[in-house]
């Protein structure tokens, strides 16, 4: 075969690659800025709280007050009021309750100080966790007890009202100390009936022989588990719309151990109100009222102590209601307009349909503990009003108290019922003033970590040091675009820590090609074939090395929490983003610094 010469290019990279590297820093970059700038303080006024004044005439007003306003925005009719010092933050907040109709419905908070122009691109500042920002962390136990209990009575009725729709006479239902359930019956069909519509409507419950005459019924241990899990995850996602009711959009909500749940709120400056709403766990329930000794009716207790009977079964409880609203009546009274859901509308219309002229009777149900330590259901009925027409989806309830406890009630129904009660075993409060130390000490930490890299990368490594140290810079600029535009990322006291890390394995990157340059240029090579080869032999032992890391990051942000979570998440960051300026990056700056090389020839 005749010998063919065929020129190829070294260290080159096509024009769209360039393209692709410039563009990504770019977008980074305008990512990243908004946290550079901080945040100022300032003061939410929700369209619910109905300010008196407009903008402009707030403005004036506030600037005769000495308070230093820097903007007001008005969208979707919030008001947000930014201004220059934090310590009139309170003040401002005690001056707007006179100039609003409901003072509740104003909120301390942060807001960007970046220019408008650069929000108006949809770019926002990383959010900081409860260490750099300050706040509140709570630690809620969920009451499993309860649910297991109520699960049990909806048992014992389902099975009872079995028995009454079949005429089985004779059988009785009745709750043992040990929990499970008893079910005697003196004829065989009679315990077959009941043992078969247990295995239909209740499949993963235990049925067993008791006696001669008897079944005894109880939830597996498989069952119990089920059953806590769902619960602990029902009321993670009704924590979440409480504290978004809150106005709170940064907040960390996340389950911790078998049955806790743990709840951070940065930047909150009034732990009372967070706590007020976070730890209630109110739920309405709607009954038809009975007769005084009527069958299957019970007892509750209206404001006043006197009895109300009503069914044992409510119409349908606070798990229907979509939204409430606080309001005044025609009377002037205070009410809450309630709206349903579907299921939740049907059926109150076929309730009131066939129940016009009867009475029916609201409760309020909240949870709580004793001097014992026990958890004890207060349940108590606030209206009993006679049905005049059939209700739909949406109607009023009257007898919550003032207006002010009207708007809380509404707020608690909005964000939904709690399905098991929770109680606040753990508080904890972090100042401003160690957050901002926080973020001082953090940050000083990275930025001499990286000061100190850069020196030595430049002086041990010349040409090539240089290069590492602007991929450094990128490297850094990528991670913290990446945590402002990932949505739920939260950077953390560990998480800075994660970023220091991060400086040291970013360079070692480089290193590890720096290196096989040099072991190349030692075996004679020239400079460029040299880049060639030790960026191309580095590239498996860098990706091998990063992968066994990476694992480690994600296990730390599957099964941590909240510090663990942080650090986890900057390492996870930092690995891809080294890979990228390391590998990409500072391959690119080499090519474009260095040009090109035609001294290699190929035999085809």
């Amino acid at each position: 075969m005749r010998e063919q010469k065929n020129t190829t290019i070294l260290n080159h990279y096509s024009a769209w690659k360039y393209v692709l590297l410039v563009v990504t820093i770019i977008i980074m970059l305008f990512s990243a800025l908004p946290t550079f700038f901080g945040e100022d303080a300032a003061v939410q006024i929700s369209k619910e709280a109905g300010l008196k004044v407009n903008a402009l005439e707030l403005h004036q007003l506030l600037i005769a007050q000495g308070v230093k306003v820097k903007r007001i925005d008005q969208t979707s009719g919030q008001t947000l009021i930014v201004i220059d010092d934090n310590s009139q933050q309170s003040q401002l907040k005690s001056f707007l309750s006179n100039q609003v109709k409901d003072p509740t419905e104003i909120t301390l908070t942060l807001a960007p100080a970046a220019p408008n122009w650069l929000l108006s691109l949809g770019f926002s500042p990383i959010k900081l966790g409860l260490d750099l920002r300050g706040g509140v962390q709570f630690l809620l136990d969920v009451e499993i007890e309860p649910v297991y209990k109520l699960q049990y009575n909806t048992f014992i009725e389902s099975v009872r009202q079995f028995v009454r729709q079949e005429a089985l006479y004779g059988v009785t239902v009745q709750q043992q100390v040990d929990g499970n359930v008893q079910i005697s019956a003196q004829e065989l069909e009679q315990r077959g009936a009941v043992r078969q519509f247990i295995n239909k409507q209740y499949p993963n419950w235990q049925v067993s022989n008791s006696g001669e005459q008897s079944l005894s019924v109880g939830m597996t241990e498989a069952e119990k588990i089920t059953i806590r899990d769902l619960t602990v995850k029902q009321n993670l996602q009704i924590m979440r719309s409480r504290i978004e009711q809150l106005g709170i959009t940064e907040a960390v909500v996340q389950r911790q151990g078998e049955h806790r749940i743990r709840i951070e709120l940065p930047g909150v400056q009034d732990p009372a109100a967070a706590k007020s709403v976070i730890g209630a766990t109110a739920s309405l329930a709607f009954y038809q009222v009975k007769q005084p000794g009527s069958v299957n009716a019970k007892t509750l207790k209206d404001e006043q102590g006197k009895p109300v009977y009503v069914a044992r079964r409510a119409v349908l409880g606070g798990e229907h209601i979509v939204d409430a609203r606080a309001s005044l009546g025609e009377m002037g009274l205070p009410e809450v307009v309630i709206h349903l859901d579907r299921e939740g509308g049907s059926m109150m219309s076929d309730f009131s349909r066939d129940n016009i002229g009867k009475p029916m009777a609201t409760s309020y149900s909240e949870y709580s503990r004793d001097d014992n330590g026990q958890i004890r259901q207060t349940t108590e009925v606030i209206s009993v009003a006679t049905i005049q027409a059939q209700l739909g989806d949406r109607f009023s309830i009257t007898g919550a108290g003032d207006y002010a406890e009207a708007q809380q009630l509404a707020l608690l129904l909005r964000a939904g019922s709690m399905t098991a009660p929770v109680t606040i075993v753990e508080e904890r409060t972090i100042g401003p003033s160690l957050g901002e130390e926080n973020i001082t000490n953090g940050f000083s930490a990275l930025a001499l970590g990286m000061g100190v890299t850069l020196l030595f990368m430049g002086l041990w490594y010349r040409r090539l040091g240089w290069i590492a140290n602007v991929a450094l810079v990128a490297n850094m600029i990528l991670i913290f675009g990446l945590m402002a535009l990932i949505p739920g990322a939260v950077l953390t006291l560990p998480g800075i820590a994660g970023l220091v890390l991060t400086v040291g394995m970013a360079v070692d990157t480089n290193v590890l090609i720096f290196e096989r340059i040099k072991d190349k240029l030692k075996e004679g090579r020239s400079f460029a074939h040299a880049i060639d080869r030790g960026f191309d032999s580095a590239f498996s032992t860098i990706v091998d090395a990063n992968f066994t890391t990476m694992i480690t990051a994600v296990v730390l942000y599957a099964i941590g929490n909240g510090p663990i979570q942080g650090f986890a998440l900057t390492l996870g960051l930092g690995l891809l983003t080294s890979m990228f300026t390391g590998i990409f990056a500072s391959r690119a700056l080499v090519n474009w610094a260095y040009g090109r090389d035609f001294s290699r020839n190929v035999k085809v």
